[in-house]
């Protein structure tokens, strides 16, 4: 099945509204139907210090999504958003889904930076979410940042039915030796025979491309770092294949499930 993806380069600060107008300027250029990722926080703000995060109102960021959930009913688009999000008393680093439909969806980021431990809750699941095409059902698993270093993730999703890696990102640490992150993005996409859309912080210290990778792990389309942009590559799906997931030896090394209800956190075995 044939579908458009949007990886969107916008601007993350602490002030939302100036968010608000970086979103709504990019979302401005999508389609209806396309399946659009903005970066992590993109809603929030962030940085690697999360030095705005006590000023955070959640009442705010609350209406803040809600305005971003109206544009993508609006445009009729399938949005993949990322925010700091308040739950239960506490924070969370999440990636929302927000359908045409109105309908959503969270993914909580689970294995958390260094410097959020403590600060802000950890998931526990690894959720597939099925994005409503009109050719049927799309396998999406997201991760967020730093959790491009946790191959065993991926490669659970992919297994768990994904077809489509969403992965927004804020990585603009100039102490990350240029091309590493890419050729994460690469060796992802390659490995699980799935695409991978990520996107990233306009940000001239970005050490993490917007693009989009094959499942041969061919790189489809890159942004330039720095300035805010839209990439649009059109992907099938019936290019995604198991011939590597097959050949695993599960009988030496198996990925299995622990957790919650919904997708669940994985853990290799040795037998």
């Amino acid at each position: 099945m044939k579908l458009t993806v949007v990886a969107a380069q916008t601007r993350v600060s602490w002030d939302i509204q100036r968010n608000l107008a970086a979103i709504a300027a990019a979302l401005a250029g999508t389609r209806s139907g396309e399946v659009a990722v903005l970066p992590e926080a993109a809603v929030s703000g962030y940085d690697d210090q999360l030095s705005g995060l006590g000023r955070l109102d959640p009442d705010v960021i609350t209406a803040a999504i809600d305005r971003v959930a109206e544009q993508a009913c609006e445009r009729q688009i399938h949005l993949f958003c990322g925010s700091l999000l308040p739950e239960n008393g506490t924070w969370l680093n999440a990636a929302l889904y927000l359908g045409p439909d109105g309908s959503r969806q969270i993914y909580r980021k689970v294995n958390l930076a260094t410097h959020e431990r403590g600060r802000l809750a950890a998931g526990s699941a690894l959720p597939v979410f099925p994005v409503q095409l009109p050719g049927g059902p799309v396998g999406a698993g997201v991760q967020l940042c730093r959790e491009i270093l946790f191959p065993e993730q991926w490669r659970y999703l992919a297994g768990a039915g994904a077809q489509l890696f969403v992965y927004p990102t804020y990585a603009a640490n100039p102490t990350v030796p240029a091309g590493v992150w890419r050729s994460h993005l690469v060796s992802h996409a390659a490995a699980s025979q799935r695409f991978v859309v990520a996107a990233n912080v306009a940000d001239p210290r970005q050490h993490c491309p917007s693009a989009v990778i094959s499942p041969r792990g061919e790189v489809l389309g890159e942004l330039p770092p720095a300035q805010p942009g839209l990439l649009r590559v059109v992907i099938d799906t019936g290019d995604c294949g198991d011939w590597y997931l097959g050949q695993r030896r599960e009988d030496v090394v198996r990925i299995v499930s622990a957790g919650g209800p919904g997708g669940s956190s994985p853990r290799a075995s040795t037998d």
